[in-house]
């Protein structure tokens, strides 16, 4: 570790700070504009390095979770950001031109998605709404937007950026995040499972480290403990385990759990953290067509085999009505999808001793594959208090399976709620998969359900991540626990339209492709999600929407749609 380099890194950083938090929007936004040509430029070879790294091929259907989860994410982010600039540099508000709504309950709602004709026809029959915290009201809200801007004293801080090695474009976002929602100078340490895309995230911030605003660093978990620890940096924000988060807050070892039993914390540094959890998907009894069944199957495999399961909203636990007379139906189709994925390599470590971990504690369980290994874990019982199940996030291609007393859908909701709530770890993301009828005729206990779940992200008929791909959802732990039993986190980032007081994001989805929708009630031009890892020309839209995501013209959005419809 050369710690000249992080020092000399460090003063660089902290010379700049005032620079960046005095300038005008318009040259946050010709940075903005930089990142953007710089990023298309690189997109290429960069997942091209992922998929090399991951053992995929760029001809196959794969490859796209390197173009969603990589390039796209930060190219449709910088796109929504730049609007909220400028909107602010007209004098405006980040929630002009959007739909602000006050629910029964009193609680402000802004229908963040759609909220243009190309948003309708990218994601067709999607939506996406942010809920503010109970305090904010109608009138209240812009007093609550874009805070670090609305302070006349900020002078500009250090932020330091611990990167995650799963997804590739949480650490740019992560940093886009601190740069223009904070309005912080950056460094940020690459995560060593991924570090050899510092390369590309490098020349994306080309004029950005040019100009003395962002350092990247590398190394070990000794390189993060000297910079969390620095007197320079004023806030840290990670993405990662609880263990990391523990460490930097209370210390390790015995002293650091008694710190962290007593909430002593040993930093005075601001810590924000998105650190996963046991993300669910509750299934609401309805009368589901084969069709309906086979495609959610594939919805719910999609969920956890994404990225070979390594997601922090990674489905874990399937929620099932156990008097649900389609249940054995759902679960013989789930099996179908898993026998018919290819293999894959299980790259992230400690996959195999997660994943071993978890089949030690399972009742019943069942592989499928070979050099691939994905496992099914039946038989979880609700009411065991030591479910390790329910404890740990696997973190690895590991779906178990609990079912629940039915007693109808009013019920069944009101007891799916209270264990998602209560007996699973975590409050990042739970989905809920609900057939369009059943919704319409129990509306009351729908509504209901969405608003008591306690997770930072609810996604209905659609997988939790869409709101990680929307950039004007905010992503994060569910607010409002202790910081020394933080499970999943503390804060928001993504949140293009920079809500300082948010509760959670709402996505919604269409429960059937477009085909299909209308004999629901539902209407829209939907093919198969592109996050299906059953859809066979997935790579191919992924590519088109980096290319839309860069420069957002008719054409190429005509182009996403010729490559989408064959999926």
């Amino acid at each position: 570790m050369d710690t000249t380099q992080i020092d000399r890194a460090f003063s660089e950083l902290e010379a700049a700070k005032g620079r960046w938090a005095d300038l005008e929007f318009t040259e946050r936004i010709e940075y903005i504009d930089g990142i953007r040509r710089n990023m298309l430029a690189v997109s290429k070879r960069w997942v091209e390095a992922a998929t090399k790294a991951k053992s995929l091929s760029m001809e196959e259907p794969l490859a796209a979770e390197e173009w969603l989860g990589g390039p796209f994410s930060v190219l449709y982010y910088l796109n929504d950001v730049e609007a909220s600039l400028k909107r602010m540099a007209d004098g405006g508000s980040t929630v002009d031109d959007f739909t602000v709504r006050t629910l029964p309950n009193g609680q402000v709602v802004v229908d963040v998605f759609p909220n243009s004709t190309a948003d309708r026809l990218l994601f067709s029959g999607h939506s996406g709404e942010v809920w503010m915290d109970p305090s904010v009201t109608t009138e209240s809200l812009p007093s609550t937007l874009a805070l670090p801007y609305q302070d006349e004293d900020h002078t500009g801080s250090v932020e330091v950026v611990l990167a995650a090695g799963n997804v590739a474009s949480i650490a740019p976002l992560d940093v886009l995040f601190a740069l223009f929602n904070n309005r912080n100078v950056v460094m940020v340490k690459m995560n060593p499972v991924n570090d050899y895309l510092g390369e590309f995230f490098e020349a994306s911030f080309a004029e950005l480290i040019r100009d003395g605003f962002v350092r990247f660093v590398y190394g070990n978990a000794d390189v993060g403990e000297y910079i969390t620890k620095h007197e320079v940096p004023d806030a840290v924000h990670l993405t990662g385990s609880i263990r990391t988060y523990n460490a930097i807050v209370y210390g390790t070892g015995s002293e650091g759990e008694a710190n962290r039993t007593a909430d002593r914390p040993i930093t005075n540094k601001r810590v924000t953290a998105e650190l996963g959890g046991v993300s669910p998907t509750i299934v609401v009894p309805g009368k589901w067509s084969k069709r309906d069944i086979r495609f959610q199957a594939e919805h719910i495999v999609s969920q956890k085999m994404h990225n070979v399961g390594f997601n922090c909203v990674a489905t874990q636990v399937l929620v099932l009505p156990d008097d649900w007379d389609q249940k054995d139906e759902l679960l013989d189709e789930i099996r179908t999808v898993l026998s018919e994925l290819s293999d894959r390599d299980p790259y992230y470590p400690g996959a195999d001793a997660r994943c071993a971990r978890a089949l030690e504690t399972a009742p019943s369980s069942e592989t499928f594959g070979i050099d691939f290994e994905r496992h099914l874990i039946s038989g979880l019982d609700a009411a065991d208090a030591s479910e390790w199940f329910f404890e740990r996030e696997v973190f690895g291609p590991v779906l178990g399976v609990v079912a629940l007393p039915g007693g109808g859908v009013d019920t069944y909701l009101t007891r799916a709620v209270r264990f998602a709530n209560e007996r699973l770890s975590g409050t990042l993301g739970a989905g809920l998969l609900i057939h369009p009828r059943t919704r319409r005729r129990y509306r009351a206990a729908y509504d209901k359900a969405i608003a008591d779940l306690e997770y930072g992200t609810i996604a209905v008929n659609t997988w939790t991540a869409v709101a990680y791909f929307f950039p004007r959802c905010v992503w994060g732990a569910y607010p409002g626990a202790p910081r020394n039993e933080t499970e999943s986190g503390v804060g928001f980032v993504h949140n293009a339209m920079m809500f300082g007081k948010p509760q959670k994001s709402v996505v919604t989805g269409p429960f059937a492709p477009s085909e299909r929708a209308w004999m629901k009630g539902e209407f829209n031009v939907a093919p198969k999600p592109v996050f299906f890892v059953s859809n066979k020309s997935t790579h191919r839209t992924s590519e088109a929407l980096v290319e839309y995501a860069a420069d957002p013209t008719m054409f190429k959005l005509a182009r996403v749609a010729s490559h989408a419809v064959r999926g």
